[in-house]
C-alpha cells in the first residue's frame, strides 16, 4: 500500500475497521479507526470523499475484530512494515490514532466502548501520551450521555477532538453539511464538547462554482470565534484546511479548491481573534 496525502482509502490495508493515512493535519501517519464501514452518516457534506455515503445510523461493530485489527496493524507498523510505501523517514511511529472513517463516529452504538478499547491497546504499545487519540466529529450527538462519556475518556491523558464547523450561519450549515439544526445548536454542542476534552474547531474552506465563501459567511465565522473567546470556551485552536482529495458527492463539479492565499488571509484574521490556527491548503 502506497500512502499519500490525497488518498485515504479505508480498505487500503485489507481491514474492516483500521486503515493508515498520510495526514496533512497530523503531519505524518495517522491510524484511522472506522466505526462506520457501512458508510452511514447523519450529515451529508457537499465536499465528502466517501463514495456511496448513506444517511442513517451505522450497524454495531464487532469489537473483537476491531481489537484484533488494531493490535495486528500497530505491531506491523511499529516494527517497520515494508508493505507501507511512501512513508517519511522515521514515520513508523504514528502521530495519532483517529476515530474518523466513513461516517460520524459518535453515531456508532459502540463508540464509548471503542474509545476504551483503543486507549487500552495504545497503552499496551506504550504509544500514549506521545501519540494522540483523536476524534473527528460533527459534534451532533455530544448531548447523549454515552457519547459525552466517550469524549471525556478520550481526553485522558492527551486525547483531543476535531469538531467540524464549516459555517457559522444557518443557511451555510444547511447548504454545506445538510444540517438543519442551526448555528446556535451547533455552538452549544461545541461548548459542551470543549468542556469534556481538548477541542479544536476544524473548518473545510472551498470554492463553490469557482467563488470563495461570501463576506457574510466570513464575517459570521469570525464573530462566532470571537464569541467563543469572550465566553471562555477554552478552544485549543482552529484547523483550517482546503480540499485535497476527490469529492464523491452529487454536486462534486460545483466544489473546488481555493487559492492558498485566501486561506492564509483568513488564518491571519483568526489569529487576530486570539486563537492559534493551522492552515492546510
Amino acid at each position: 500500500m502506497r500512502l499519500s496525502t490525497d488518498r485515504h482509502d479505508r480498505d487500503g490495508a485489507g481491514l474492516v475497521h483500521v486503515y493508515p493515512v498520510l495526514s496533512r493535519r497530523s503531519g505524518g501517519v495517522s491510524v484511522g479507526v472506522n466505526l462506520n464501514p457501512d458508510k452511514a452518516c447523519n450529515f451529508r457534506c457537499v465536499y465528502c470523499q466517501v463514495e456511496g455515503l448513506v444517511r442513517g445510523k451505522p450497524e454495531p461493530v464487532d469489537e473483537r475484530l476491531l481489537e484484533e485489527e488494531l493490535r495486528g496493524f500497530l505491531e506491523g507498523l511499529l516494527r517497520g512494515d515494508t508493505r507501507l510505501e511512501g512513508l517519511p523517514p522515521g514515520a513508523h511511529r504514528p502521530k495519532d490514532v483517529a476515530f474518523s472513517g466513513d461516517g460520524e463516529p459518535t453515531s456508532s452504538p459502540n463508540f464509548e466502548r471503542a474509545v476504551s478499547l483503543v486507549a487500552r491497546v495504545m497503552d499496551e504499545f506504550e504509544l500514549r501520551p506521545h501519540t494522540r487519540l483523536v476524534l473527528i466529529t460533527n459534534g451532533s450527538l455530544v448531548g447523549r450521555e454515552e457519547v459525552a462519556r466517550g469524549i471525556a475518556k478520550l481526553g485522558e491523558p492527551n486525547g483531543e477532538v476535531w469538531f467540524k464547523l464549516d459555517s457559522a450561519t444557518d443557511a451555510g450549515l444547511a447548504r454545506i453539511n445538510d444540517f438543519a439544526g442551526g448555528i446556535e445548536r451547533a455552538y452549544a454542542r461545541l461548548a459542551a464538547c470543549a468542556r469534556l476534552s481538548r477541542t479544536f474547531v476544524q473548518t473545510c474552506v472551498f470554492a463553490t462554482d469557482g467563488r470563495p465563501p461570501g463576506e457574510d459567511e466570513r464575517a459570521a465565522y469570525l464573530e462566532l470565534l470571537r464569541r467563543a473567546v469572550r465566553e471562555n470556551l477554552g478552544l485549543a485552536g482552529v484547523q483550517l484546511y482546503g480540499l485535497a482529495r476527490r469529492v464523491r458527492q452529487p454536486d462534486a463539479r460545483r466544489v473546488g479548491r481555493l487559492d492558498a492565499n485566501w486561506l492564509e488571509a483568513l488564518a491571519v484574521e483568526i489569529e487576530g481573534v486570539g486563537l492559534p490556527v493551522v492552515t492546510k491548503p
